[in-house]
């Protein structure tokens, strides 16, 4: 009794949130990571203090991108590693609208942490 139980529990939809997420995350985070990476040409014509200031800035700034896309991947690990089951439903729906939101947050927060010229 209990295995048709478990085996009516089994969500057969469950693999389209994550997968969904996945690829939206995926191109948004690499667009981010593209744009983040050419931040630097911002100052190429930056010197003295000011090019001191950018580059402390980016140091920080880098290090914050890099730990939230460690963030975004915990978060695609955790919406595809749930069980498939429909109790789990809404926390992996939850889960999957986090991961490219992070991803968003993340590029406005590198974003705002420069110190542009």
């Amino acid at each position: 009794m209990t295995e048709l139980h478990l085996d009516t529990d089994r969500d057969g939809r469950a693999f389209i949130a994550p997968l969904v997420s996945t690829l939206l995350t995926l191109p948004l985070g690499l667009v981010s990571l593209f744009f983040a990476g050419l931040s630097p040409m911002a100052c190429d014509s930056c010197n003295g203090q000011v090019a001191q200031a950018f580059d402390a800035s980016f140091q920080t700034a880098w290090l914050v991108l890099m730990a939230g896309f460690v963030v975004v991947l915990a978060l695609l690990v955790w919406c595809w590693a749930l069980p498939w089951r429909k109790a789990n439903a809404a926390r992996r729906v939850g889960i999957a609208i986090a991961a490219p939101a992070v991803v968003v947050l993340n590029t406005v927060v590198f974003w705002a942490l420069l110190d542009l010229p």
